[in-house]
Protein backbone atom coordinates (compact mmCIF):
# COMPACT_ATOMS: atom_id res chain seq x y z
CA UNK A 1 0.00 0.00 0.00
CA UNK A 2 1.24 3.61 -0.97
CA UNK A 3 2.63 5.42 2.46
CA UNK A 4 -0.41 8.23 1.41
CA UNK A 5 -2.85 5.70 1.45
CA UNK A 6 -1.37 4.13 4.65
CA UNK A 7 -1.75 7.50 6.37
CA UNK A 8 -5.16 8.08 5.08
CA UNK A 9 -6.43 5.15 6.25
CA UNK A 10 -4.96 5.45 9.86
CA UNK A 11 -6.27 8.65 10.28
CA UNK A 12 -9.77 7.38 9.03
CA UNK A 13 -9.55 4.08 11.51
CA UNK A 14 -8.29 6.72 14.56
CA UNK A 15 -11.51 9.27 14.04
CA UNK A 16 -13.73 6.11 13.78
CA UNK A 17 -12.29 4.86 17.21
CA UNK A 18 -12.82 8.39 18.67
CA UNK A 19 -17.03 7.84 17.38
CA UNK A 20 -16.88 4.23 18.29
CA UNK A 21 -15.48 4.94 22.18
CA UNK A 22 -16.99 7.81 23.36
CA UNK A 23 -16.69 6.84 27.06
CA UNK A 24 -13.09 6.81 27.22
CA UNK A 25 -12.98 10.21 26.12
CA UNK A 26 -15.18 11.15 29.38
CA UNK A 27 -13.42 13.26 31.98
CA UNK A 28 -12.24 11.39 35.09
CA UNK A 29 -12.03 14.28 37.82
CA UNK A 30 -11.22 13.92 40.90
CA UNK A 31 -11.36 16.13 44.49
CA UNK A 32 -9.26 14.59 47.73
CA UNK A 33 -10.47 16.59 50.53
CA UNK A 34 -8.19 16.02 53.73
CA UNK A 35 -9.38 17.06 56.65
CA UNK A 36 -6.30 18.51 59.51
CA UNK A 37 -6.37 16.43 63.08
CA UNK A 38 -10.08 14.92 62.27
CA UNK A 39 -10.92 11.91 64.15
CA UNK A 40 -14.34 10.11 63.45
CA UNK A 41 -16.12 12.96 64.95
CA UNK A 42 -18.96 12.47 62.37
CA UNK A 43 -22.65 11.87 62.66
CA UNK A 44 -21.93 9.46 59.41
CA UNK A 45 -19.34 7.70 62.32
CA UNK A 46 -22.23 7.09 64.62
CA UNK A 47 -21.30 11.21 66.74
CA UNK A 48 -24.59 12.32 67.96
CA UNK A 49 -22.80 15.63 68.76
CA UNK A 50 -21.09 16.29 65.65
CA UNK A 51 -23.12 18.55 63.25
CA UNK A 52 -21.85 17.19 59.62
CA UNK A 53 -25.00 17.00 57.68
CA UNK A 54 -22.87 17.44 54.11
CA UNK A 55 -19.94 14.69 54.84
CA UNK A 56 -23.07 12.37 56.34
CA UNK A 57 -24.76 13.52 52.93
CA UNK A 58 -21.50 12.26 50.99
CA UNK A 59 -21.44 9.05 52.99
CA UNK A 60 -24.84 8.18 51.96
CA UNK A 61 -24.37 8.81 47.76
CA UNK A 62 -20.68 6.70 48.22
CA UNK A 63 -18.96 4.44 50.43
CA UNK A 64 -18.09 4.67 53.90
CA UNK A 65 -15.13 2.41 55.53
CA UNK A 66 -15.56 1.33 58.98
CA UNK A 67 -11.83 0.44 59.39
CA UNK A 68 -9.86 3.16 57.61
CA UNK A 69 -6.37 3.75 58.93
CA UNK A 70 -3.91 6.65 58.58
CA UNK A 71 -0.26 4.53 58.01
CA UNK A 72 1.45 7.40 60.78
CA UNK A 73 -0.43 10.13 63.02
CA UNK A 74 1.41 12.84 62.15
CA UNK A 75 0.79 15.82 59.75
CA UNK A 76 3.47 15.59 56.87
CA UNK A 77 4.02 11.74 57.32
CA UNK A 78 0.96 10.75 56.59
CA UNK A 79 0.22 13.51 53.80
CA UNK A 80 3.51 11.79 52.26
CA UNK A 81 1.58 8.25 52.10
CA UNK A 82 -1.53 9.84 51.02
CA UNK A 83 0.03 11.61 48.19
CA UNK A 84 2.67 9.23 47.07
CA UNK A 85 1.42 5.60 47.95
CA UNK A 86 4.69 4.52 50.08
CA UNK A 87 5.09 4.53 53.47
CA UNK A 88 7.09 7.21 55.00
CA UNK A 89 9.75 4.76 56.04
CA UNK A 90 10.48 4.39 52.32
CA UNK A 91 9.87 8.09 50.92
CA UNK A 92 11.74 9.70 53.33
CA UNK A 93 9.15 11.92 54.79
CA UNK A 94 9.85 10.68 58.23
CA UNK A 95 8.45 14.27 60.34
CA UNK A 96 7.07 17.20 59.86
CA UNK A 97 8.10 19.36 57.24
CA UNK A 98 8.18 22.63 57.90
CA UNK A 99 9.83 25.39 60.27
CA UNK A 100 12.96 23.67 62.45
CA UNK A 101 12.03 20.18 61.41
CA UNK A 102 12.64 19.92 57.92
CA UNK A 103 12.46 16.52 57.04
CA UNK A 104 11.66 15.90 53.13
CA UNK A 105 10.77 13.73 50.80
CA UNK A 106 13.22 11.12 48.59
CA UNK A 107 13.75 12.88 44.82
CA UNK A 108 12.95 9.24 43.34
CA UNK A 109 9.55 9.56 44.59
CA UNK A 110 6.67 10.57 41.96
CA UNK A 111 3.42 11.75 43.78
CA UNK A 112 -0.01 12.28 42.85
CA UNK A 113 1.01 15.57 41.43
CA UNK A 114 3.65 14.84 39.59
CA UNK A 115 1.90 11.28 38.01
CA UNK A 116 -1.34 13.21 37.13
CA UNK A 117 0.06 16.27 35.39
CA UNK A 118 2.04 14.20 33.07
CA UNK A 119 -1.58 12.26 32.51
CA UNK A 120 -2.86 15.49 31.08
CA UNK A 121 -4.76 16.32 34.22
CA UNK A 122 -4.29 20.45 35.80
CA UNK A 123 -3.66 20.25 39.15
CA UNK A 124 -5.00 22.60 42.23
CA UNK A 125 -3.59 22.74 46.12
CA UNK A 126 -6.01 24.42 48.16
CA UNK A 127 -4.84 25.05 51.74
CA UNK A 128 -2.57 22.60 53.63
CA UNK A 129 0.07 21.11 51.91
CA UNK A 130 2.86 20.31 54.63
CA UNK A 131 5.36 18.33 52.65
CA UNK A 132 8.27 18.66 50.24
CA UNK A 133 10.20 19.21 48.01
CA UNK A 134 8.00 21.61 46.08
CA UNK A 135 9.17 20.14 43.02
CA UNK A 136 7.82 17.02 43.41
CA UNK A 137 4.56 18.01 45.50
CA UNK A 138 4.11 20.96 42.54
CA UNK A 139 0.57 21.75 41.41
CA UNK A 140 -0.33 23.92 38.85
CA UNK A 141 -2.70 26.75 40.51
CA UNK A 142 -1.86 27.24 44.51
CA UNK A 143 -6.02 28.74 44.92
CA UNK A 144 -5.23 30.43 48.72
CA UNK A 145 -7.01 33.33 47.58
CA UNK A 146 -8.82 34.76 50.99
CA UNK A 147 -9.26 31.24 53.03
CA UNK A 148 -8.16 32.67 56.29
CA UNK A 149 -5.37 29.81 56.72
CA UNK A 150 -7.06 27.35 55.56
CA UNK A 151 -10.40 28.32 58.02
CA UNK A 152 -12.85 29.82 55.78
CA UNK A 153 -13.94 26.21 53.99
CA UNK A 154 -16.45 28.33 52.35
CA UNK A 155 -14.24 30.49 50.46
CA UNK A 156 -12.12 27.48 50.36
CA UNK A 157 -14.92 25.77 47.45
CA UNK A 158 -15.48 28.90 46.02
CA UNK A 159 -12.19 28.79 44.52
CA UNK A 160 -12.32 25.33 43.27
CA UNK A 161 -15.51 26.49 41.73
CA UNK A 162 -13.14 29.03 40.37
CA UNK A 163 -10.70 27.14 38.99
CA UNK A 164 -13.35 23.83 37.68
CA UNK A 165 -14.89 26.56 35.79
CA UNK A 166 -11.26 27.70 34.11
CA UNK A 167 -11.72 27.95 30.25
CA UNK A 168 -9.29 24.25 30.23
CA UNK A 169 -11.14 21.20 28.80
CA UNK A 170 -8.36 19.01 30.36
CA UNK A 171 -9.48 16.73 33.50
CA UNK A 172 -9.01 18.81 36.92
CA UNK A 173 -7.35 16.70 40.26
CA UNK A 174 -8.01 19.45 43.12
CA UNK A 175 -6.53 18.59 46.48
CA UNK A 176 -8.58 20.36 49.29
CA UNK A 177 -7.10 20.32 52.62
CA UNK A 178 -8.69 22.44 55.55
CA UNK A 179 -6.53 23.47 58.47
CA UNK A 180 -9.53 23.15 60.94
CA UNK A 181 -10.02 20.90 63.29
CA UNK A 182 -6.32 21.64 63.97
CA UNK A 183 -5.54 23.48 66.71
CA UNK A 184 -4.48 27.22 66.57
CA UNK A 185 -2.26 28.78 68.44
CA UNK A 186 -4.90 29.18 71.60
CA UNK A 187 -7.66 26.70 71.05
CA UNK A 188 -9.14 25.96 67.77
CA UNK A 189 -9.55 29.14 65.84
CA UNK A 190 -13.40 29.88 66.52
CA UNK A 191 -13.16 33.56 67.63
CA UNK A 192 -12.61 34.26 63.93
CA UNK A 193 -15.70 35.41 61.84
CA UNK A 194 -15.53 34.18 58.28
CA UNK A 195 -17.71 35.41 55.67
CA UNK A 196 -19.70 32.62 54.59
CA UNK A 197 -19.39 30.32 57.35
CA UNK A 198 -21.69 30.03 59.90
CA UNK A 199 -20.52 29.57 63.40
CA UNK A 200 -21.28 26.30 65.24
CA UNK A 201 -21.57 26.79 69.24
CA UNK A 202 -21.37 23.09 71.35
CA UNK A 203 -22.19 22.72 74.75
CA UNK A 204 -19.69 21.43 76.66
CA UNK A 205 -21.61 19.33 79.25
CA UNK A 206 -23.48 18.06 76.03
CA UNK A 207 -19.90 16.19 75.09
CA UNK A 208 -19.10 12.93 74.88
CA UNK A 209 -15.40 12.53 76.48
CA UNK A 210 -14.17 9.61 74.10
CA UNK A 211 -12.23 6.23 76.62
CA UNK A 212 -8.57 7.88 76.11
CA UNK A 213 -9.13 11.41 77.70
CA UNK A 214 -9.77 12.53 81.43
CA UNK A 215 -13.28 13.65 81.92
CA UNK A 216 -12.42 17.80 83.06
CA UNK A 217 -13.97 20.68 82.75
CA UNK A 218 -11.29 22.37 80.41
CA UNK A 219 -11.50 18.67 78.35
CA UNK A 220 -14.76 18.97 77.48
CA UNK A 221 -14.06 22.68 77.13
CA UNK A 222 -11.77 21.93 74.44
CA UNK A 223 -13.95 18.98 73.15
CA UNK A 224 -16.96 21.70 72.42
CA UNK A 225 -13.92 23.99 70.68
CA UNK A 226 -12.54 21.05 68.26
CA UNK A 227 -16.58 20.24 67.37
CA UNK A 228 -17.10 23.99 66.37
CA UNK A 229 -14.02 23.47 64.36
CA UNK A 230 -15.59 20.32 62.63
CA UNK A 231 -18.65 21.86 62.02
CA UNK A 232 -16.64 24.73 59.37
CA UNK A 233 -14.90 21.28 57.32
CA UNK A 234 -18.52 20.22 56.93
CA UNK A 235 -19.78 23.76 55.75
CA UNK A 236 -17.22 23.96 53.16
CA UNK A 237 -18.05 20.42 51.86
CA UNK A 238 -20.96 20.77 51.24
CA UNK A 239 -19.88 23.79 49.30
CA UNK A 240 -17.69 22.35 47.31
CA UNK A 241 -20.23 19.40 46.51
CA UNK A 242 -22.71 22.41 45.43
CA UNK A 243 -20.04 24.09 43.10
CA UNK A 244 -19.46 20.28 41.32
CA UNK A 245 -23.25 20.30 40.43
CA UNK A 246 -23.27 23.91 39.60
CA UNK A 247 -19.91 22.98 36.90
CA UNK A 248 -22.02 19.88 35.72
CA UNK A 249 -19.16 17.43 37.41
CA UNK A 250 -21.20 15.91 40.28
CA UNK A 251 -21.72 12.81 38.11
CA UNK A 252 -18.24 12.63 36.34
CA UNK A 253 -15.96 13.25 39.65
CA UNK A 254 -14.08 10.80 42.15
CA UNK A 255 -14.34 12.38 45.77
CA UNK A 256 -12.62 11.29 48.80
CA UNK A 257 -12.61 12.53 51.91
CA UNK A 258 -10.55 11.69 54.76
CA UNK A 259 -8.68 12.98 57.70
CA UNK A 260 -4.46 12.93 57.52
CA UNK A 261 -4.38 11.82 61.49
CA UNK A 262 -6.38 11.43 64.48
CA UNK A 263 -7.63 14.37 66.93
CA UNK A 264 -5.11 16.64 68.59
CA UNK A 265 -5.03 15.02 71.82
CA UNK A 266 -2.56 13.65 74.06
CA UNK A 267 -3.53 9.78 73.56
CA UNK A 268 -4.64 9.93 69.80
CA UNK A 269 -2.41 12.22 67.66
CA UNK A 270 1.56 10.70 67.16
CA UNK A 271 -0.42 7.25 68.59
CA UNK A 272 -0.33 4.13 66.68
CA UNK A 273 -3.66 3.20 68.53
CA UNK A 274 -6.72 3.60 67.01
CA UNK A 275 -7.68 6.60 68.74
CA UNK A 276 -4.88 8.27 66.67
CA UNK A 277 -5.39 6.46 63.25
CA UNK A 278 -8.76 4.79 62.76
CA UNK A 279 -9.86 7.37 60.54
CA UNK A 280 -12.80 8.71 58.46
CA UNK A 281 -12.99 7.77 54.97
CA UNK A 282 -16.01 7.96 52.49
CA UNK A 283 -15.38 7.59 48.68
CA UNK A 284 -17.99 8.76 46.25
CA UNK A 285 -17.42 7.32 42.66
CA UNK A 286 -19.57 8.14 39.95
CA UNK A 287 -19.24 4.52 38.46
CA UNK A 288 -20.50 2.85 41.41
CA UNK A 289 -23.54 1.00 41.60
CA UNK A 290 -24.22 0.27 45.32
CA UNK A 291 -24.81 4.07 47.51
CA UNK A 292 -24.41 4.21 51.29
CA UNK A 293 -22.10 0.81 51.30
CA UNK A 294 -20.33 0.17 54.65
CA UNK A 295 -17.69 -1.27 53.94
CA UNK A 296 -16.20 -3.46 56.22
CA UNK A 297 -12.52 -3.73 54.85
CA UNK A 298 -9.40 -2.97 57.00
CA UNK A 299 -7.73 -0.46 54.40
CA UNK A 300 -4.88 2.41 54.93
CA UNK A 301 -3.74 5.19 53.24
CA UNK A 302 -1.24 3.51 50.91
CA UNK A 303 -4.28 2.31 49.02
CA UNK A 304 -5.83 5.80 48.19
CA UNK A 305 -2.64 6.51 45.43
CA UNK A 306 -3.45 3.60 44.12
CA UNK A 307 -7.27 4.03 43.90
CA UNK A 308 -6.71 7.40 42.18
CA UNK A 309 -4.48 6.19 39.70
CA UNK A 310 -6.87 3.29 38.53
CA UNK A 311 -9.55 5.77 38.37
CA UNK A 312 -8.04 8.43 36.24
CA UNK A 313 -6.09 5.81 33.94
CA UNK A 314 -2.91 7.71 35.23
CA UNK A 315 0.75 5.57 35.01
CA UNK A 316 1.79 4.30 38.34
CA UNK A 317 5.50 5.06 39.01
CA UNK A 318 8.13 2.75 38.24
CA UNK A 319 8.36 1.17 41.56
CA UNK A 320 5.95 -0.56 43.23
CA UNK A 321 3.68 1.12 45.49
CA UNK A 322 2.31 -0.21 48.86
CA UNK A 323 -0.95 -0.66 49.08
CA UNK A 324 -4.03 -1.11 46.14
CA UNK A 325 -7.13 0.23 44.82
CA UNK A 326 -10.23 0.39 46.89
CA UNK A 327 -12.44 0.68 43.45
CA UNK A 328 -13.44 -2.70 43.05
CA UNK A 329 -14.88 -3.03 46.19
CA UNK A 330 -16.89 0.23 46.87
CA UNK A 331 -19.76 -1.95 45.90
CA UNK A 332 -19.61 -4.84 48.71
CA UNK A 333 -19.97 -4.52 52.24
CA UNK A 334 -17.27 -7.38 52.80
CA UNK A 335 -13.72 -7.61 51.52
CA UNK A 336 -12.21 -11.37 53.01
CA UNK A 337 -8.64 -10.18 51.62
CA UNK A 338 -8.68 -7.16 53.09
CA UNK A 339 -7.94 -8.32 56.59
CA UNK A 340 -4.82 -6.53 58.02
CA UNK A 341 -3.44 -3.04 57.78
CA UNK A 342 0.67 -1.65 58.67
CA UNK A 343 1.57 1.33 59.83
CA UNK A 344 4.94 3.09 60.94
CA UNK A 345 5.43 6.19 62.74
CA UNK A 346 9.15 7.75 63.38
CA UNK A 347 9.05 11.31 64.48
CA UNK A 348 6.60 13.94 64.28
CA UNK A 349 8.41 16.99 65.72
CA UNK A 350 12.20 16.52 65.27
CA UNK A 351 13.34 16.45 68.55
CA UNK A 352 9.92 13.71 69.03
CA UNK A 353 12.09 10.53 67.63
CA UNK A 354 10.19 7.10 68.71
CA UNK A 355 9.91 4.91 66.17
CA UNK A 356 6.96 2.20 66.15
CA UNK A 357 5.97 -0.25 63.65
CA UNK A 358 2.69 -2.21 63.97
CA UNK A 359 0.46 -4.85 62.20
CA UNK A 360 -3.27 -4.78 62.76
CA UNK A 361 -5.38 -7.25 62.18
CA UNK A 362 -9.38 -7.94 62.81
CA UNK A 363 -8.24 -9.28 66.20
CA UNK A 364 -5.21 -8.14 67.00
CA UNK A 365 -2.92 -5.28 67.63
CA UNK A 366 1.07 -5.87 67.66
CA UNK A 367 3.00 -2.67 68.44
CA UNK A 368 6.60 -2.40 68.44
CA UNK A 369 8.13 0.37 69.86
CA UNK A 370 11.83 0.64 68.94
CA UNK A 371 13.17 2.83 71.06
CA UNK A 372 10.93 2.21 74.08
CA UNK A 373 13.57 2.66 76.81
CA UNK A 374 13.13 6.96 75.91
CA UNK A 375 9.67 8.33 77.56
CA UNK A 376 6.96 8.71 74.64
CA UNK A 377 7.05 12.48 73.34
CA UNK A 378 4.85 15.05 73.10
CA UNK A 379 3.91 17.27 70.49
CA UNK A 380 4.28 20.90 71.53
CA UNK A 381 0.63 21.79 70.63
CA UNK A 382 -0.65 18.84 72.54
CA UNK A 383 1.96 19.06 75.73
CA UNK A 384 0.09 23.38 75.78
CA UNK A 385 -2.71 22.17 75.57
CA UNK A 386 -5.01 22.44 78.36
CA UNK A 387 -6.33 19.10 78.43
CA UNK A 388 -2.44 17.81 79.20
CA UNK A 389 -1.85 20.68 81.67
CA UNK A 390 -4.90 20.15 84.00
CA UNK A 391 -3.67 16.91 83.84
CA UNK A 392 -0.02 18.13 85.03
CA UNK A 393 -1.34 20.75 87.30
CA UNK A 394 -3.06 17.88 89.29
CA UNK A 395 -0.79 15.91 89.33
CA UNK A 396 -3.12 13.02 87.68
CA UNK A 397 -1.79 9.48 88.04
CA UNK A 398 -5.00 8.40 85.36
CA UNK A 399 -5.67 9.89 82.08
CA UNK A 400 -8.20 8.44 80.52
CA UNK A 401 -8.31 4.82 80.36
CA UNK A 402 -4.89 4.64 80.52
CA UNK A 403 -2.50 5.50 83.69
CA UNK A 404 0.18 8.59 82.95
CA UNK A 405 2.98 5.92 83.32
CA UNK A 406 1.48 3.39 80.73
CA UNK A 407 1.32 6.65 78.23
CA UNK A 408 4.96 7.80 79.00
CA UNK A 409 6.82 4.66 79.87
CA UNK A 410 5.90 1.78 76.85
CA UNK A 411 7.43 -1.54 77.05
CA UNK A 412 9.24 -3.07 73.86
CA UNK A 413 6.14 -4.93 72.91
CA UNK A 414 2.43 -4.08 72.76
CA UNK A 415 -0.04 -6.89 72.11
CA UNK A 416 -4.00 -5.90 72.51
CA UNK A 417 -7.04 -8.60 71.52
CA UNK A 418 -9.01 -5.24 69.67
CA UNK A 419 -12.49 -7.07 70.15
CA UNK A 420 -12.16 -7.61 73.68
CA UNK A 421 -10.24 -4.87 74.40
CA UNK A 422 -11.33 -2.09 71.90
CA UNK A 423 -9.70 0.57 74.29
CA UNK A 424 -5.83 -1.17 73.94
CA UNK A 425 -4.97 -1.22 77.45
CA UNK A 426 -4.76 -4.52 78.62
CA UNK A 427 -1.36 -5.02 76.75
CA UNK A 428 -1.39 -9.36 76.53
CA UNK A 429 2.72 -9.93 75.23
CA UNK A 430 4.47 -12.53 77.64
CA UNK A 431 1.53 -13.87 78.04
CA UNK A 432 1.62 -17.63 77.03
CA UNK A 433 -1.42 -18.21 75.86
CA UNK A 434 -1.09 -15.57 73.27
CA UNK A 435 2.58 -16.33 72.03
CA UNK A 436 1.61 -18.33 69.06
CA UNK A 437 -0.47 -15.26 68.00
CA UNK A 438 2.11 -13.35 68.61
CA UNK A 439 5.00 -14.87 66.87
CA UNK A 440 3.16 -14.91 63.91
CA UNK A 441 2.33 -10.96 63.99
CA UNK A 442 6.35 -10.52 64.88
CA UNK A 443 6.93 -12.65 61.67
CA UNK A 444 4.54 -10.75 59.26
CA UNK A 445 5.49 -7.27 60.53
CA UNK A 446 9.38 -8.29 59.71
CA UNK A 447 8.64 -9.20 56.35
CA UNK A 448 6.82 -5.93 55.79
CA UNK A 449 9.21 -3.95 56.63
CA UNK A 450 12.09 -6.02 54.80
CA UNK A 451 9.43 -5.75 51.79
CA UNK A 452 9.39 -1.85 52.25
CA UNK A 453 12.62 -1.20 52.59
CA UNK A 454 12.30 0.19 55.87
CA UNK A 455 15.69 1.51 57.29
CA UNK A 456 14.84 0.90 60.81
CA UNK A 457 15.11 -2.70 59.96
CA UNK A 458 18.81 -2.54 61.44
CA UNK A 459 17.47 -2.41 64.85
CA UNK A 460 16.91 -6.19 64.71
CA UNK A 461 20.37 -6.99 64.59
CA UNK A 462 22.23 -4.23 66.96
CA UNK A 463 19.82 -4.31 69.54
Amino acid sequence: MPISLRVAFGCFVATLLTFLTPLSAAPKNVVMIVADDLGRQLGCYGDSVARTPHIDALAAEGTRFEWAFCTTASCSPSRSVILSGLHNHANGQYGLQHATHNFSTRNFVKPLPLLLKEAGYRTCSIGKVHVQPEELYKFDRYANDGIAGGRNTVRMAENAGQFIRDNDQRPFFIYFCPTDPHRAQTGFANETDYPGVKKAVFDPAQIKVPHYLPDQPEVRQELAEYYASIARVDQGVGKLIDELTATGHRDDTLVLFLSDNGPPFPGAKTNLYDSGTRLPLIIRSPDQKQRGVVSQALVNWTDLAPTILEFTGAKAPAYPLHGKSLLAILDTPMSPDRDEIYQSHSFHEVTMYYPMRSIRTRKYHYILNLAHELPYPFASDLFDSPTWQGALKRKDSQYGSRSVEAYIHRPRVELYDVIADPQEVVNLAGRPEHAGPMAELQRRLQAWQKQTGDPWLIKYEHE
